[in-house]
């Protein structure tokens, strides 16, 4: 995978690029970001594909990923602003963030990519969600934080963070940690790929990369009032994990 350098410690590759959509047409997310010059590069850049930024080149490597369901904003307002933090941050390790999943499903507020549930095809290498796998076995990435929201009487319907304890115990630790300073509610799975086969978190603990799936509360396909903080934090937390 190429990565051309954008600014400073920042590079950025495609994932796809038959995923790619004007999010800016999607105004409950787009009148929320904050037009700065990063986040214009990035919007332009959605335009061609699923992007992947990249900061740092030592120690382990991570993902932040949002956007898996297009119509869960929250969270890709807080990868957003998350980039804007890295972008001049000193950093022990690599991340990578990808704050738009399937831009193409973000800019019709859609929760499916071409009808089909990301979070339900990963096991499929030619999905788009595949391709992300693909990604993270190339990059050699060591851990996954997936980040959504979720509407009330919806699953979860809570503010939460999945895990898996097998076969990657080190996922229900990193979700141990989040819950114990924000709160939200671990759900332990005791077993990858036995409930939701094809979602990113199984799929890549099966691998045997500690991954976590972590929830805050927002009606689909818009942001509720302090959602995205909560999200953004969820990150910082997941971060902190690593000494971050």
């Amino acid at each position: 995978m190429d990565f051309n350098r954008i600014e400073n410690n920042l590079s950025m590759a495609y994932i796809s690029k038959a995923s790619g959509g004007f999010i800016s047409r999607n105004t409950n997310l787009f009148n929320k970001i904050k037009l700065n010059d990063l986040n214009l590069t990035i919007l332009e850049k959605s335009v061609m594909g699923t992007p992947i930024f990249k900061f740092g080149d030592k120690g382990n490597s991570i993902l932040i990923l949002s956007g898996i369901h297009g119509d869960e904003l929250p969270s890709q307002l807080a990868s957003l602003n998350l980039i804007n933090e890295l972008v001049n941050a000193d950093l022990k390790d690599t991340i990578y963030v990808i704050p738009f999943a399937a831009p193409f499903a973000t800019m019709y507020n859609k929760r499916k990519f071409k009808n089909v549930d990301l979070n339900r095809s990963s096991h499929l290498p030619h999905s788009l969600s595949g391709k992300i796998i693909q990604a993270i076995k190339e990059l050699n990435i060591s851990f996954v934080g997936d980040f959504h929201s979720s509407a009330l009487n919806s699953n979860p319907g809570y503010e939460a963070v999945f895990s898996r304890r097998f076969p990657a115990i080190e996922s229900f630790i990193i979700a141990s940690y989040i819950s114990q300073y924000m709160g939200s509610q671990v759900i332990d799975m005791p077993k990858a790929g036995q409930f939701y086969k094809g979602a990113i978190e199984d799929e890549c603990n099966l691998l045997g990369i500690p991954t976590v799936t972590c929830e805050v509360v927002s009606p689909f396909g818009e942001i509720e009032k302090g959602s995205s903080e909560k999200s953004l934090q969820q990150m910082k937390t997941f971060l902190a994990y690593f000494g971050i």
